[in-house]
């Protein structure tokens, strides 16, 4: 147990003394890795920080149902009967408004009131309001129901009053994709830029490993200083994107909570949980081993 603690204590000594042997080139590709991986934590601390958003936003999606002018308040009656049947747990509250109480509150407000004066008569259907229970999906949900209730031959149309918020998911979804996609680029980015850096080193010293071989030394014991060469790359790209991704968000805080105030809305973007932070870090570190140990296995074998 000593002498393998001793073979990694030597091999970590190893590869931070050859991250102090080569300053700006070292630095360089930690910040170009650094670079590329505060873009997806970016991403993902604007995704995190909108679900609570939209799930606030989103805890009521209405359906207006529009009646045909010929049907009797009975036959009104037993079609709200019916949406209420049919729609089972999905539906929160239904209730009738009829066109004279529409027409009633169009009026009570001003900047109507005068417009419907010059009207000879009053215009508006009979409409049943259907507020639907919170979900997952409420877009999706809401239309579903409406889908259905359109085949029904007593309505004239469906006004979908969460459309926005269909919208709104189909947009969370292209940045969930579009994050998904990026991480891919990411890793191949880390991949390349460290088995690239590793085979220098090795090139580097190719001299020093050939006389390390001819006195005995094993092939693990010349691989390891590589790898945690990768892995000491790729554990300070991470700290640094997760310290330029923080610098990031304070300007843009403050430039987004001006605008969300101006809606009414408290908004601000935090950067992800402190887990999914560690294991993207984690994932880093160890995409940086794996490019050394591919790199090294290839360029050290004279």
């Amino acid at each position: 147990m000593n002498r393998w603690l001793r073979h990694h204590r030597y091999a970590l000594a190893v590869a931070l003394r050859r991250l102090r042997q080569y300053p700006f080139s070292s630095l360089a590709n930690i910040v170009v890795i650094a670079l590329i991986l505060a873009v997806p934590i970016l991403g993902a601390s604007v995704l995190q920080s909108s679900q609570p958003l939209t799930r606030e936003m989103s805890t009521a999606p209405e359906l207006t149902l529009f009646l045909k002018s010929d049907l009797s308040p009975a036959t009104q009656q037993s079609l709200l009967t019916r949406v209420r049947e049919q729609g089972g747990e999905r539906v929160a509250q239904a209730r009738l408004m009829p066109r004279d109480q529409a027409m009633a509150q169009l009026r009570a407000d001003p900047t109507w009131a005068r417009a419907l004066d010059a009207l000879p008569d009053n215009p508006l259907p009979d409409a049943l309001i259907v507020t639907l229970r919170d979900s997952d999906a409420p877009a999706r949900e809401a239309a579903d129901v409406a889908q259905a209730w359109r085949q029904w031959p007593e309505i004239q149309e469906i006004q979908l009053d969460s459309e926005w918020m269909r919208r709104l998911e189909s947009l969370l979804a292209f940045v969930r994709v579009s994050l998904g996609l990026l991480a891919i680029a990411v890793a191949i980015v880390v991949l390349a830029t460290v088995f690239n850096t590793v085979r220098l080193q090795a090139l580097t010293q190719r001299e020093e490993i050939a006389v390390a071989r001819l006195v005995g030394a094993t092939e693990p014991f010349v691989r390891r200083p590589f790898l945690y060469l990768g892995a000491l790359t790729g554990l300070a790209a991470s700290l640094l994107a997760l310290l330029l991704a923080w610098l990031a968000l304070t300007p843009l805080n403050v430039i987004l909570g001006g605008f969300a105030r101006s809606y009414g809305v408290d908004w601000a973007i935090h950067l992800p949980a402190l887990t999914d932070l560690l294991l993207s870090g984690l994932l880093v570190v160890l995409l940086g081993a794996i490019a050394a140990r591919l790199s090294v296995t290839r360029r050290t074998r004279f």
